[in-house]
């Protein structure tokens, strides 16, 4: 089932978190803040609009990387239900991948909450300040890649960010799987 986010709540700011990665470590959200700003993105592993922007989205964060965007990647759906989302198969993709970006396990799904994830893939772009600047889509991509040369919402609205620390006025929601919830 897909979903959308709501749109950008400018101004709001991301509570903490303390998350274990597939690296070993633990991950609290000063510690992927970018000095000009920071990317929270909430994916998985199965989702198929995960999957078609995947290579795209590793080169992007690269380069965000390189503009001082801090980014993370957070899994929160139920692995009873979607296995492949397990944090064995989160490090094995990471690992194949070789994602930039510290990739952490969300197993109370209490993050998601908090922050009002949506679905896989939901963006969230903050200023240094550590304030919301977009909520909006990696870019027109759906279940397939989007063609080369398409605008590239994400990277665009994080550069602006890095810039001028406000996030275009004008955003796109992202749309993808519903977080797979646990059942209560």
């Amino acid at each position: 089932m897909s979903a959308t986010p709501p749109i950008c709540d400018f101004g709001w700011k991301g509570p903490d978190f303390d998350l274990p990665g597939v690296d070993g470590s633990s991950w609290k959200l000063a510690d992927v803040q970018g000095e000009l700003g920071t990317l929270v993105m909430f994916i998985c592993n199965h989702c198929p609009y995960v999957q078609a922007i995947l290579p795209r989205l590793i080169a992007t964060v690269r380069e965000l990387q390189t503009l001082g965007i801090g980014v993370v990647a957070i899994s929160s759906n139920d692995v009873a239900a979607y296995p492949q989302d397990s944090f064995e198969h989160m490090q094995a993709l990471a690992k194949e991948k070789d994602f930039p970006f510290p990739y952490l396990y969300d197993t109370t799904q209490a993050v998601a909450r908090v922050w009002g994830a949506v679905c896989t893939p939901d963006f969230f772009g903050f200023n240094a300040a550590g304030e919301l600047q977009y909520r909006g889509r990696f870019d027109a991509s759906r279940k397939e890649a989007a063609p080369e040369g398409t605008q590239r919402d994400l990277f665009e609205a994080m550069r602006q960010i890095a810039d001028t620390g406000q996030g275009p006025r004008e955003q796109i929601a992202s749309i993808g799987c519903s977080i797979k919830w646990k059942e209560a």
